[in-house]
């Protein structure tokens, strides 16, 4: 449950030192099933210990059975009391398997197949010590705590009942914590560390070759492992719904379509993508609206696959595609569109961001900002400290990530010269988007483990998971900002917006 709050709000991070102990949800990353770590771990979980020091007494060894055995009693009957009262005051209709098998309701009436499960008493005694997010993340990630009968946004959906998270007074949460002595010195294997970002997280001290690094940990997992939940044309950003019923492929296509519309496309523009990612836009845009387009990204993996797929479709004479830092950009251009690239950009860097585009767009130049943001901190917010779930998303999926709100990033728009036309929030858009993902990726999670691994894989999930649940509580937000170069000239757009909806 804690991993739901990796991406959801601050209210949500109250759950990790309580609901969390319970529900099972904490870390416990290993290297893959022959690594040596995750066999290791694995073999304590299923009862090699290894061969237990001699006593001289046997009656010593009737003892230490005899203590271990009721220990080991008196820590399930506290898990089964703990769940029963939590059952009591959150009501879900999911269930709490423990590590004899047995499973305890945790509401009063449970349909439901959704089912939470806790390896060992090892992990709540883990928890209990370092109650935090990336030791539960960690546990989960290592197989400590697991789910089945559904995702983390079926679970994650019952804890936000009438638009409010649903969360445990103070006085309920540290009699749920007293509930759990028995297992404050309970034996436990350290989770292994291994498959967060190596280097420096925050991004806040980055330099321009940084951004290579931070790019490539998410985008060249694998081409194939997207290829699982992403549409055919490989968009990986927010998909637009005409209709909540279309699947992600229409959504996507409509997306595109939009972007093309909202830019005032026409036969003979210099279109220039940053970020492009796997090449959807420039494709798309070149084939129905006859631009040359231009796309850059700092993804080897990506670079390869929209190099083929230009090659493929016959449009080199119209698209080209280089491996390239926005930094670095030079030339004059009609339109720039930015699809969920500026959150990869480190707020401290806005202003060049902002100054750069300006200078890449020509006179009569339309730019679009396609951006993630987040609720406008209070002031000082370039000092503040990560909060545990934006640290956990940069330390397991994006490095280097800071997430802008929406009127800096107005403020930055004008103040490098820019007239913002238009600003269209997409939030509940990106929910749908992500909750599609996450039940695609799901569904192939067998072909998912053969490409990135099953640590990856569940990383991955819980994350898809917590971001849709983030965007349906309104934490994040998504907002499409389409800018001129200048008030000084008459914008190149019609009086309406009609036209994007024809």
């Amino acid at each position: 449950m804690c991993l739901v709050a990796w991406c959801c709000a601050p209210n949500a991070v109250p759950h990790v030192k309580c609901i969390g102990l319970i529900l099972g949800t904490s870390p416990r990353m290993t290297s893959g099933e022959g690594s040596p770590i995750g066999t290791a771990t694995r073999q304590r979980r299923e009862g090699v210990r290894g061969t237990p020091g001699n006593y001289r007494q046997s009656g010593a060894r009737i003892h230490m059975g005899k203590s271990k055995s009721d220990r080991a009693a008196r820590q399930l009957e506290a898990a089964r009391a703990l769940a029963r009262e939590l059952a009591d005051k959150l009501d879900l209709n999911a269930s709490l398997r423990l590590w004899d098998g047995s499973v305890t309701p945790l509401g009063k009436n449970v349909t439901g197949p959704f089912e939470i499960a806790i390896a060992d008493a090892g992990v709540i005694g883990s928890l209990l010590r370092w109650p935090t997010l990336d030791n539960f993340i960690r546990h989960y990630v290592d197989k400590g705590l697991d789910f089945s009968g559904g995702t983390l946004i079926d679970i994650g959906a019952q804890l936000n009942k009438g638009g409010r998270s649903v969360k445990l007074k103070g006085r309920d949460a540290l009699r749920l914590a007293r509930q759990l002595s028995p297992f404050l010195f309970a034996r436990s294997v350290d989770a292994a560390d291994d498959q967060g970002f190596a280097g420096e997280i925050s991004g806040r001290r980055r330099k321009t070759a940084d951004n290579k690094d931070y790019i490539q940990f998410h985008y060249d997992l694998s081409n194939d492992f997207y290829a699982l939940f992403l549409d055919p044309e490989m968009v990986y950003s927010c998909a637009y719904y005409t209709d909540w019923s279309n699947d992600i492929a229409q959504a996507q296509a409509d997306k595109l379509e939009m972007i093309c519309r909202k830019l005032r496309l026409k036969p003979g523009d210099r279109f220039l993508d940053i970020g492009c990612g796997w090449g959807g836009l420039i494709c798309h845009a070149a084939k129905s609206y006859g631009v040359t387009a231009h796309g850059i990204t700092l993804s080897e993996e990506q670079l390869a696959f929209a190099r083929d797929k230009i090659k493929r479709l016959g449009l080199e004479d119209k698209v080209k595609v280089e491996l390239k830092d926005y930094s670095m950009m030079t030339g004059e251009f009609d339109k720039i569109a930015s699809i969920g690239m500026y959150e990869h950009i480190g707020l401290k860097n806005i202003p060049g961001y902002m100054s750069k585009m300006n200078q890449l767009l020509n006179q009569d130049g339309l730019f679009l900002n396609h951006a993630i943001s987040r609720r406008a901190p209070k002031q000082g917010w370039f000092k503040r400290r990560l909060r545990p779930e934006q640290r956990a998303i940069a330390k397991y999926i994006f490095p280097g990530g800071e997430l802008d709100d929406i009127g800096h990033s107005l403020f930055a728009m004008e103040r490098a010269g820019f007239e913002v036309q238009d600003v269209e929030a997409w939030r509940l858009h990106y929910a749908r988007t992500c909750k599609l993902w996450c039940e695609r990726l799901t569904a192939r999670r067998e072909e998912a483990i053969r490409y990135v691994g099953e640590e990856k894989y569940r990383i991955w999930v819980a994350y898809l998971a917590g971001v849709s649940l983030a965007f349906s509580r309104g934490t994040l937000r998504i907002f499409q900002t389409l800018v001129s170069k200048t008030a000084k000239r008459p914008p190149a757009l019609p009086p309406t917006r009609a036209d994007l909806y024809r």
